[in-house]
């Protein structure tokens, strides 16, 4: 077993190169600044959706307005990420242009919306067609913003633009300055919409989700899942943001399919679109990725090492949220071969037991959308309507995940507790060996109040912790600003998910890299060294106990000043 996880380690250096990748970065980014709008619509939705299921009908009148609110805000989200997307692959090409050529965002995100509209949207009579302005049509949004931002990029390496005379302000020399990118950006849309509907007959956006209708359906099928998930649990053991790597290539269809799931529903049918975000955030990673979530009960519960139960009981609660890197380094599981095969096994199955209760026993798929740190069974049960198969399949899951994982960590926790043994056992005959006693007198031992008043008097250090998801920073960030207040250190303290920073990163004065978003650290890098910021790569085991001990958290920002 040690073999193989060698082997896949040596993949580590490959796997990290895919995950920066600028235009899966730019997915994914862009995915992430257009959450608020997506989770906003998935409020409406519920509250229009939900009493249904119990047999209420709201008011005509009020039931119009919530879905007006959800399909204004969810009908227009593939307008949305072409912006985004956009702007995070313009910023991402910018750390790489020469001094002095930059690509404008602002004019990016314009131009890419633009583009979309002409490779989504169909004059009908009075007006034009939305069906594609929504999660049907991301993938158009996807192109849209990879080739207005290419030909940005080209126009100003190549020069190509309006040059006014100095004395004109700046704001409109900049205006002439994007005409011709802008320009080319656009009649590249028109040119494509032309050749597709000539050929095809339909917009953009139609005719690429059609041609790749195929592939989707494979990827809905049991193989398709099992390779999906398996695959992100096993870039998650090596080390590597799983999620980072897989889910910008599947993002477009799994946002996709959730509207079509709706739909299905809305019309009797039943919801059988599988490949879903729910599908992910609450089944294939039920816990976070390798669906540890009976894990740390299982430590705390099971285990007889002082180790394991020590994690289990940190590491329950933000497991029930999605947040499960306190266990995996913790523990840790990153690279144990004790839990090689169950943290790739879980996930597998949980995906496709998922799937035969929807194929086979004809319980509906996800029709909604919920923030990924719902816990897991309440977002099974909520995103498919609150089915009672849904009820059974949320109790099924935790039982089979429970039964993969027992063995692995119980074998785990019977090596740990010969480890324990016998480090008491050494630890007990060294002190019977020990005649002198040195005792350190307390006042050579440095106090944090001494510590924070050789900074600059009234200088207060702005710390902004990074993570994937915004979840497992705000554990940091939580101890930073509970060992401020406590030690009256001057530091305040700020969590955030890496690819939404861009923006307030000037208002800081460290940043802190959490370990699932390390191999990040040289593209960041960049930027902290332009701004002057200082960057802190951290590991596993000591970012974790960071977290749970507020005063070393302090300790650790202001030893770096």
């Amino acid at each position: 077993m040690n073999g193989i996880i060698k082997q896949i380690e040596k993949g580590k250096p490959f796997f990290e190169k895919i995950s920066r990748n600028s235009y899966l970065g730019a997915v994914r980014d862009g995915f992430l600044t257009a959450m608020p709008a997506i989770l906003f619509s998935s409020i409406f939705i519920l509250i229009a959706a939900v009493p249904e299921i119990f047999g209420y009908q709201w008011p005509e009148g009020v039931s119009t307005w919530l879905w007006k609110v959800y399909n204004y805000s969810m009908g227009v989200v593939g307008l949305l990420v072409s912006a985004t997307t956009a702007r995070c692959l313009a910023e991402s090409l910018n750390r790489h242009m020469p001094k002095n050529k930059t690509i404008n965002t602002t004019s990016v995100m314009l131009a890419s919306v633009v583009s979309f509209l002409l490779l989504s949207v169909s004059p009908i009579e009075g007006g034009f067609s939305t069906e594609y302005m929504g999660t049907k049509g991301l993938l158009a949004s996807f192109v849209a913003a990879f080739i207005t931002v290419n030909l940005y990029k080209f126009c100003v390496l190549k020069d190509i633009t309006i040059k006014m005379p100095k004395e004109v302000p700046g704001t409109i020399s900049q205006t002439f300055r994007d005409i011709f990118p802008f320009s080319f950006s656009v009649f590249a849309a028109v040119l494509i919409d032309l050749v597709v509907r000539s050929v095809f007959g339909i917009s953009f956006a139609e005719a690429i989700i059609t041609l790749l209708q195929p592939l989707f359906t494979a990827a809905d099928g049991y193989l398709g899942i099992a390779v999906i998930w398996g695959a992100m649990a096993l870039f998650w053991f090596v080390g590597v943001h799983g999620p980072s790597i897989v889910e910008p290539a599947i993002a477009a269809i799994i946002y996709a399919n959730v509207e079509t799931n709706l739909q299905l529903f809305n019309s009797g049918e039943q919801a059988s679109k599988v490949l879903t975000v729910g599908l992910g955030n609450f089944v294939g990673t039920m816990g976070g990725t390798g669906a540890t979530l009976v894990v740390p009960f299982i430590f705390l519960l099971f285990a007889k090492s002082k180790q394991l139960k020590a994690v289990g009981k940190a590491s329950v609660i933000p497991v029930s949220f999605a947040v499960n890197e306190p266990l995996l380094f913790a523990a840790p599981m990153i690279l144990n071969p004790y839990f090689f095969i169950p943290f790739l096994l879980a996930p597998i199955v949980n995906v496709c037991l998922f799937k035969f209760f929807v194929d086979v026993l004809g319980m509906n798929s996800f029709m909604y959308v919920l923030p990924w740190a719902t816990p897991a069974p309440i977002g099974l049960i909520l995103g498919t309507g609150m089915g009672l198969m849904a009820f059974v399949l949320a109790a099924l899951l935790i039982l089979v995940d429970f039964a993969i994982y027992y063995p692995f960590c119980k074998a785990y926790d019977a090596t740990l507790v010969e480890q324990e043994m016998a480090q008491a056992a050494k630890e007990e005959a060294q002190a019977k060996d020990m005649t002198v006693t040195i005792t350190v007198p307390a006042d050579e031992v440095p106090a944090l109040s001494s510590t924070s008043s050789t900074l600059e008097e009234g200088k207060e250090i702005n710390v902004l912790v990074l993570c994937a998801g915004a979840g497992t920073s705000a554990m940091l960030a939580n101890a930073l600003t509970e060992g401020a207040k406590e030690y009256q250190a001057p530091i305040s303290a700020l969590a955030g998910a890496y690819g939404s920073h861009y923006e307030m990163m000037a208002d800081f004065d460290m940043i802190v890299l959490a370990p699932q978003v390390n191999s990040y650290y040289e593209d960041i890098k960049e930027d902290t060294d332009r701004l002057g910021i200082k960057l802190i790569a951290t590991k596993g085991a000591e970012y974790i106990g960071l977290t749970r001990d507020p005063e070393k958290a302090v300790r650790f920002v202001l030893d770096q000043f």
